[in-house]
């Protein structure tokens, strides 16, 4: 995983190039200014159990006693019980114009990737900023910029989702943070522009569900130690998994964004418009932890005479999104186009949430335990204009996706977030509709200090 040290340390030593003075004063006379929040989140999970048959040749050794075909199927079928993540989040005011921000995962289950077997402490966001970042509900008042080193979520990522899980959209695009540089101009109040130069997120196959799946663990090598694992491979797709590194020499990302924040004098209504596009040329092989398959064209490519009909090595992304605050109702709409070593795929994805605060006043000690109700409900859609190739282990990363989640937040006091939700995943195989449908429930306690 990226070394949170040197990461600072790169991110100390670029500060020099656009800060005059002498920072380790500053640091000295600004360490008061941090703020702290540890945040555990539990579940309660129950997945449908889903299985389908693949033709790629797996000798009889790899395969269960009994068993002559291999599936994808679902990654961990049933109801359970789990602490998905406990994680400690900072905030240090530097000077009124530096900040370090970061977010430490342990555990880190639902986002732990490629595989189980990944790292289980992670630095999820790490980053030194310079200046102020506007929004669509803290737009800037006049010509304003920032700049940020680290890592941090991509600059069209929906960062106030209303739900515990992810689209099929935000799971395949921009889940994760990638690293490197972002800098942010607003020209107006309203007009404002993006750009940033990253390492790029390898290119890898995950379950669109809680749990992404075991694909290449070491216990499935072959000959396989244990050829019937406790996690399954998932229905997968591909996404655009985790960095490993914070390498800006090969293969980077450069991305660029523009964007419009129209409001009412009374700020009751607040949007934002924003297009985006993102360009690299993909590796030949990039190593994930946790697994012993490459990311990229090595993944897209596979066996000899078993990968996806590829051709060339550039990865774009042309994407448009839309925010909309009005009173106690929010929308939020992404559409993205993509060509992946010339693999072409779209997506679209809504989410629409409405806060209601209660009728009737229930209070504990003087104060009401619930804060809020908000409903919630999401439709996104994978639609791919490429089929496997000859047998290709995972089919259905060319299947045409639609999801719905449908659930519901309940704020209570102390930082306590109660999300209950149902996930309904429908795919197009060659054998017809499939489902893979998941229910959670989530638990949210977060303490600041």
């Amino acid at each position: 995983m990226l070394s949170s040290t040197r990461l600072l340390l790169a991110a100390l030593s670029a500060s020099q190039l656009f800060f005059l003075g002498d920072i380790n004063k500053v640091i000295a006379a600004e360490s008061s200014n941090l703020q702290l929040e540890l945040q555990s989140t539990f579940n309660y999970r129950d997945s449908e159990s889903y299985a389908f048959p693949v033709s790629f040749p797996f000798p009889p050794e790899a395969l269960p006693v009994g068993q002559e075909s291999a599936f994808l199927e679902t990654v961990d079928a049933g109801k359970h019980l789990e602490v998905s993540n406990i994680s400690l989040k900072g905030a240090w005011k530097i000077t009124p114009n530096w900040r370090l921000l970061f977010k430490i995962d342990a555990i880190d289950l639902y986002d732990r990737n490629p595989t189980s077997q990944d790292q289980k402490v992670d630095a999820d966001t790490f980053l030194l900023r310079y200046g102020k970042k506007s929004s669509a509900k803290r737009p800037a008042k006049t010509f304003n910029y920032y700049l940020q080193l680290g890592k941090f979520g991509k600059m069209e990522r929906q960062n106030d989702r209303h739900l515990q899980s992810y689209g099929l959209v935000s799971s395949a695009f921009n889940r994760f943070e990638d690293a490197g540089v972002e800098l942010g101009i607003d020209l107006t109040p309203q007009l404002y522009l993006k750009t940033s130069y990253t390492t790029g997120n390898p290119v890898f196959i995950r379950d669109p569900n809680a749990l992404a799946g075991d694909n290449g663990t070491r216990d499935r090598q072959l000959p396989p130690n244990n050829p019937d694992p406790e996690l399954k491979s998932g229905i997968v797709i591909l996404y655009d998994a985790e960095i490993e590194h914070f390498n800006l020499n090969k293969n980077p990302e450069i991305g660029f964004g523009i964007g419009f924040r129209p409001q009412t004098q009374d700020k009751r209504w607040q949007s934002d418009i924003f297009a985006w596009f993102y360009q690299r040329e993909l590796a030949e092989e990039r190593e994930l932890n946790g697994t012993f398959y490459g990311a990229d064209l090595d993944l897209l490519d596979g066996a000899v005479g078993f990968g996806l009909p590829t051709s060339g090595d550039k990865k774009k992304e042309f994407g448009l999104n839309y925010w909309l605050y009005r009173d106690s109702f929010t929308l939020f709409a992404q559409y993205v186009d993509q060509t992946l070593a010339g693999l072409k795929r779209t997506g679209k994805e809504l989410e629409l949430a409405y806060k209601i605060s209660l009728p009737f006043n229930w209070t504990f000690n003087g104060k009401p335990v619930i804060k809020s109700i908000t409903p919630a409900l999401r439709y996104s859609d994978l639609n791919t204009d490429f089929s496997g190739g000859g047998g290709f282990p995972a089919p259905s990363a060319s299947w045409d996706w639609r999801k719905i989640d449908a659930g519901f937040n309940i704020e209570f006091q102390h930082r306590t977030t109660l999300t209950i939700e149902y996930n309904k995943n429908d795919f197009e195989t060659i054998l017809g509709t499939g489902h893979s449908d998941e229910f959670l429930t989530s638990l949210n306690w977060r303490y600041r200090w």
